[in-house]
């Protein structure tokens, strides 16, 4: 289905029972709405409504050209303003890699909205900062944003060769075809661009203006992640007030939602439940 908001046109798969609670489900780099579709089947078992939007930059209709245009404000309005489109007054959030950004600062900032949050791969803003000033590792890991941020240079590296870079970084989603499914969107012209805009158009002013968080959350962390280490894992629980867990995926890499599915609905299903 399209959803109409703030001007632009989003592509938003939409499942399970209607008048079901609702489920925003929200997606990292470099995927879209598809990175859910192994862990929804369980979550409309257990009669939820599931929401999964192509984000500004993945959906076609909602590209704009400006690197501004991509700041972490305007990323926390779409959600609003895509379950406003729908009529949900208040949903499940759960987010995935920088789709967990959005998830933390908009329960941060829009805590009415937000039954429960799941954030899954990056913790919130704050302990990602903490970790970035004082881990020698986590900056190490965190080295490849540099090269995102340089516009051109970025796409070039990641396209050459029919997108082969693009491919060998979603590896570990392991079905060949899934990982074709993911890169092949982003080689249509200015895809790929909308997507490292994110990147571009982070700042540390953003960021910490993500405050604590008092929902109800579950942030999971998986221990062969590359990108996050355990110091800006563990560092999380000091900015949730709210009911918290920690879960550790053992054995698992940073695509948790196509590596590790059943395990990621069952943490999502026990926030949801936990919250009654």
């Amino acid at each position: 289905m399209q959803v109409s908001a703030r001007g632009l046109t989003f592509d938003v798969r939409a499942g399970g029972p209607e008048g079901g609670e609702a489920v925003l489900l929200l997606h990292g780099f470099p995927q879209h709405g598809g990175e859910w579709d192994a862990v929804t089947p369980a979550l409309h078992a257990a009669g939820l409504r599931t929401y999964a939007p192509d984000q500004r930059g993945y959906s076609p209709g909602a590209r704009p050209a400006e690197v501004a245009d991509y700041r972490l404000p305007e990323l926390v309005a779409d959600a609003v303003a895509v379950l406003d489109a729908l009529g949900v007054d208040t949903a499940h959030v759960v987010g995935h890699d920088w789709g967990a950004v959005v998830a933390w600062a908009l329960a941060a900032r829009h805590p009415q909205r937000v039954r429960t949050l799941t954030a899954v791969s990056v913790p919130h803003p704050a302990a990602f900062g903490y970790a970035l000033a004082t881990d020698r590792r986590q900056r190490a890991r965190s080295a490849y944003m540099a090269l995102f941020r340089r516009a051109g240079l970025a796409e070039r590296v990641l396209l050459a060769g029919r997108g082969v870079v693009l491919r060998r970084l979603l590896s570990g989603v392991g079905d060949p075809a899934r990982v074709a499914g993911y890169a092949g969107p982003l080689r249509t012209p200015g895809a790929l661009t909308g997507a490292l805009n994110w990147y571009r158009a982070m700042s540390g002013r953003d960021l910490k203006a993500v405050g604590p968080v008092g929902v109800p959350t579950s942030y999971v962390w998986s221990d062969r992640d590359v990108a996050i280490g355990r110091a800006a894992a563990q560092a999380c629980a000091r900015h949730v007030s709210g009911d918290y867990r920690f879960v550790v995926l053992g054995g698992v890499t940073h695509w948790i939602p196509d590596e590790a599915p059943g395990p990621l609905a069952e943490v999502i299903l026990a926030r949801v439940h936990g919250s009654a």
